[in-house]
C-alpha cells in the first residue's frame, strides 16, 4: 500500500516502515507522533485519486530527529575580474518513519 500526501506545498511518496525527510518542523522531539491529513492518492490493488484530497483519510508517522541534508556549494565566478566567491549550505530536515495509512 502507498500513499502520496502534501505537506506544506511538497508531495511525498510513502508507505508504512518507510523513513522520508521532510521540511524542518520546530518543536518536536523524537518518538513525537505526527499525521498527515492532506492524502492525494492511496493505492493498493485499486487506487484512490482524490480532488485534489481524499476524505477521511490519513497518513500516521513518528519523528525520528533532525537530520542534516547533503551539503550544496554556491560558486559565483565572473572570467577575467578576478572575482570569485565560495558559500556552502546545509538544509535540515525532520526524518519521519511512516507508521500506517489510515483508510
Amino acid at each position: 500500500m502507498y500513499a502520496i500526501i502534501r505537506d506544506r506545498g511538497k508531495q511525498y511518496k510513502v508507505s508504512p516502515g518507510e523513513s522520508i525527510l521532510i521540511d524542518l518542523i520546530e518543536g518536536l522531539k523524537e518518538k513525537d507522533p505526527i499525521e498527515f491529513p492532506e492524502v492525494m492518492v492511496v493505492g493498493d490493488e485499486t487506487t484512490k485519486v482524490g480532488n485534489p484530497l481524499i476524505t477521511g483519510v490519513k497518513v500516521l508517522a513518528e519523528v525520528q530527529g533532525q537530520v542534516l541534508g547533503e551539503k550544496v556549494r554556491i560558486i559565483k565566478f565572473r572570467r577575467r575580474e578576478n572575482y570569485r566567491r565560495r558559500k556552502g549550505h546545509r538544509q535540515v530536515f525532520t526524518k519521519v518513519k511512516i507508521k500506517e495509512i489510515c483508510v
